[in-house]
């Protein structure tokens, strides 16, 4: 054999629609494999069989752009601040904020990354290749374009082969294609324009022989190869800034030019008004800045997300990155995978027919529980008569089987849905389970000869033996083939004519429901000899089976859940489009006869604007590649729709990256599909999904509650520090008593509000909208009173002590005390923001608000009294009788605040 010009690596285009012969004309190659020299050469050419290296930013540039953040900025300043002051306990408190948030980034960025790690991890370690004539096993990673492998049941295909040889192979694609039941192979060419999922002349790097064996000429390594492809998709998708991360910049930016507004207010004012010296007008501001700047929300915001990161996990749903926990709750647009996600990944025989009676089935899975009831009476058991037409086509279902139904050891023999698991083909699983609901056992019956299925013949043959003797030929597979070989059926006394119109109306009736459809048939066999493919003509035509893999009853409840919540959910599969129709309508996912299915061929004959305009209306999208995944993804974006995808197999990774959420399944999804995700589910199911995005809208709530409870903190102080300046009067904080008060609330109060449980109707509100402020303008302005009332409260106090005559310590320490009583009684207002916290609720359903009170009352008490604190901070002893007026005012300062809440729900309620 003469290689092929060594300066132009081997390639072929389209090879599962060409003949083997003119691949192996394109790749200068034959069947009998090439030579170790000429292997070697093609390997300096085209590289090892790996996927490359996605190339990477340096560590240090990934590590500093943590800190582009708007209120990291904030931070920095407030340091920056601290350091002119000479504050350098607080500067490195506060730059070790920053630190901590910039190094919890680092460590939780790079999904894509790992993705691609995750996928090269899919790849074969070794591959049975034909090299100088004879077969040798080589590591998978050295094999080239034009090399010959064979392979064998449980292999990984270590490259994308061009099938020349196939035997009964039959190969799971489930990783790259979504389809839930293995693809059949064969050696003929497919038309140009099928897609992965219907290229059977073609075996796929990273997939896994199931059945079978087979020979065939790599057509592609590496980068080239389908996973290669969606390798690049997963670094070209790219992924998204969230809507919180949109919030807290756009929060940010409004709260530093409010900031940096308000300080050169004071600074005219100061100056032009008060002819204030100027270095203690400089001084003043930087006392004011330090008071405004809320230092920690930074860390509020993690902290908060965190806590909701604990409570996901509780509920199945384990969180790869915080920022995503919030981002559930505003999602409006969930694309969910159909096979172990919707439904259960368990096929399920739905509907029997036989010439006498059409019947239907309860129970879902490979749970044998349930039963075979006539369709016109889906209620009662089958008669005597029905029974006795239904045995044979049972006898079919779980002696012509390979299959194996036992209890699941890993929950024991308890009651509860999924105790049994299969041990063999999904669809023979279901039909052993039909048998067992039919009360018709394998038991008295040997098998003394098979036919296996055979992806060419599409069908399976077993001859068996009865106790008595005698022997039946019982055949199974696709209703055409067995409708060719058949020529009577089964009669009141007897085998009649074959009816062919009225078993093709069956079948059409049972595929229109998006049933996948087999039928049966049988031949009485002499008692000696052996079963041949050429014994099966002159059949009985028994009956068809339809079958579909259920949906799961949770997550119908689930989908109307989120559609109660304004949540749109969309099918994305790789099935037929009349399985994924019939799915969704069981679903409740579309209804009608006007349902649109966009399928793969259809949707790539869109350009990206026109599948924009109609991505919205259509729910349900069948037979998809990777790529119609992800142009799916950005169509809806493009609405500005904030999308949740699902997915486990490999051809998800990339759509997975590119939505706003990325939701894999935990156990049946790959790794290369977990280390997309910014969630997995930890038990596959929708259900966790509706959960997940309650949780997140529970915790979006509480983190805005933290935000307008801690705001006022601020505001407060500013306000009181302002009013001081602007009148001349003395402050009543120094800018250590500041800190105090900052920190103080912080660790205490703060984090309470991120335990509250959910509002109610929580999930009947529609999806809040993207993008804007984390706190809007009328929740400012809430802010901004808050703050007048606690601040007027404080500088009220202050002044009114100081002018008793008591040493000015004492006053600023009783003023620390009412804004720290002050907050507290507004962290009880924060509770319930959209209705009137004069409720006993108040006190119920948060126990940790009781743990930081009584944590806030301790610190302050050791602020007072602890002889080490009033030398730190400048604080006094108070009497018992200087702790009256701040509890009556935060008394009164609740009080208030309720009735400007109630206020606020008069307003909206005028403008609903």
């Amino acid at each position: 054999m003469t290689p092929r010009d060594t300066q132009v690596p081997p390639t072929v285009t389209r090879p599962f629609a060409l003949d083997v012969a003119e691949v192996e004309r394109e790749l200068g190659s034959q069947r009998s494999g090439l030579s170790s020299a000429e292997a070697a050469e093609r390997l300096e050419i085209v590289g090892r069989n790996e996927l490359p290296e996605p190339p990477r930013q340096p560590a240090i540039l990934r590590f500093l752009a943590h800190f582009n953040d708007t209120l990291i900025y904030i931070l920095l300043g407030a340091a920056v601040i601290k350091a002119i002051m000479a504050d350098w306990l607080d500067f490195w408190v506060i730059m070790a904020v920053a630190i901590i948030n910039a190094i919890i980034g680092f460590v939780q960025e790079g999904r894509a990354e790992k993705a691609l790690a995750g996928i090269r991890g899919m790849l074969s370690s070794d591959a049975s290749v034909r090299r100088d004539g004879a077969w040798a096993t080589v590591p998978a990673a050295e094999l080239v374009p034009g090399d010959v492998v064979r392979l064998m049941p449980g292999d990984k295909v270590p490259a994308d082969l061009r099938l020349f040889q196939s035997f009964q192979l039959r190969i799971d694609e489930a990783a790259l294609t979504g389809e839930s039941v293995p693809s059949s192979k064969d050696i003929e060419p497919v038309s140009a324009d099928a897609g992965v999922g219907d290229r059977r002349s073609m075996a796929f790097s990273g997939t896994i022989v199931s059945a079978g064996q087979g020979r065939g000429i790599v057509t592609a390594t590496g980068g080239q190869t389908e996973i290669g492809t969606i390798q690049a998709l997963v670094g070209e998708a790219g992924s998204i800034t969230t809507p919180l991360t949109k919030q807290l910049d756009s929060f940010g930016r409004v709260l530093t030019i409010v900031i940096l507004g308000m300080a050169a207010v004071m600074l005219l004012i100061g100056r032009f008004l008060h002819d204030m010296p100027f270095g203690d007008l400089i001084s003043a501001t930087i006392g004011f800045a330090v008071a405004a700047i809320p230092e920690g929300l930074p860390a509020l915001v993690t902290i908060t997300l965190a806590i909701g990161v604990q409570q996901m996990a509780k509920r199945n749903a384990i969180t790869r990155k915080l920022a995503s926990v919030e981002t559930l709750g505003a999602v409006t647009t969930v694309c969910s995978d159909k096979t172990g996600t919707l439904t259960k990944n368990e096929m399920t025989v739905r509907r029997l027919v036989t010439a006498h009676g059409a019947y239907v089935t309860t129970g879902l899975g490979y749970d044998p529980a349930g039963r075979i009831s006539p369709a016109a009476q889906p209620d009662a058991d089958p008669s005597p008569e029905q029974r006795r037409d239904l045995a044979p086509l049972l006898a079919v279902a779980t002696l012509c089987n390979d299959a194996h139904i036992v209890p699941d050891p890993s929950v024991g023999q308890g009651d509860g849905p999924g105790r049994w698991t299969l041990v063999g083909e999904p669809t023979e699983g279901a039909l052993k389970v039909v048998a067992m609901k039919g009360g018709v056992s394998s038991d008295g019956a040997r098998r003394v000869g098979v036919v296996p299925f055979d992806s060419a013949n599409k069908f399976m043959a077993t001859l068996n033996e009865a106790s008595d003797g005698s022997r039946a030929i019982l055949v199974k597979g696709a209703p055409d083939r067995l409708l060719e070989r058949s020529r009577t059926q089964r009669g009141d006394a007897g085998p009649v004519a074959l009816d062919i119109p009225f078993w093709e109306g069956a079948i059409d009736d049972l595929s229109a429901q998006g049933l996948r459809v087999l039928a049966a048939a049988r031949k009485p066999a002499p008692a000696d000899g052996e079963l041949q493919i050429d014994d099966l003509h002159e059949l009985e035509f028994l009956g068809l089976w339809g079958i579909l893999d259920p949906p799961r009853p949770e997550a119908i409840e689930a989908i109307a859940d989120c559609h109660t919540a304004g949540i749109r959910v969309k099918m994305i599969t790789g099935d037929h489009a009349g399985t994924a129709l019939a799915i969704s309508r069981e679903m409740g996912l579309a209804a009608g006869d006007e349902v649109r299915v966009l399928t793969g061929t259809e949707l790539e004959a869109m350009s990206q604007d026109q599948l924009a305009r109609v991505v919205q209306d259509v729910d349900v999208y069948a037979r998809t590649s990777p790529e119609h995944k992800i142009r799916i993804v950005r169509a809806l974006q493009s609405h500005g729709e904030v999308v949740a995808m699902t997915g486990d197999g490999v051809n998800d990774a990339p759509a997975l990256t590119r939505a706003d959420v990325g939701i894999a399944m935990g156990i049946k999804g790959t790794e290369a599909t977990k280390e997309a995700a910014e969630i997995v589910l930890a038990d596959d199911n929708f259900a966790t999904i509706r959960s997940a995005i309650r949780e997140g809208r529970r915790i979006y709530d509480n983190l805005r509650k933290s935000v307008v409870f801690l705001l006022p903190t601020n505001g407060a102080q500013s306000l009181v520090i302002l009013v001081a300046i602007v009148f001349g009067l003395a402050l009543p904080l120094t800018p250590v008593q500041v800190l105090w008060i900052n920190m103080v609330t912080a660790i205490t109060l703060s984090l309470a509000l991120a335990y509250e449980p959910a509002e109610r109707g929580i999930m009947t509100r529609p999806p809040r909208k993207p993008g804007g402020s984390l706190v809007s303008g009328s929740e400012l302005g809430f802010v901004a009173v808050v703050s007048l009332l606690i601040g007027g409260a404080t500088i009220g106090l202050f002044y009114s002590v100081a002018a008793t005559g008591v040493d000015i310590d004492y006053a600023r320490t009783e003023a620390v005390a009412m804004l720290a009583l002050g907050q507290l009684a507004y962290l009880f207002n924060c509770r319930f923001m959209t209705r009137s916290s004069l409720t006993l609720d108040v006190f119920r359903g948060n126990r940790i608000i009781w743990w930081s009170a009584a944590a806030l009352i301790a610190l302050q008490l050791v602020y007072t009294y602890a002889p080490f604190m009033n030398d730190l901070f400048g604080s006094r002893p108070l009497s018992v009788g200087s702790w009256v007026l701040p509890v009556v005012l935060s008394i009164a300062i609740f009080l208030a605040v309720e009735a400007l809440k109630a206020l606020r729900r008069r307003s909206v309620h005028a403008h609903a």
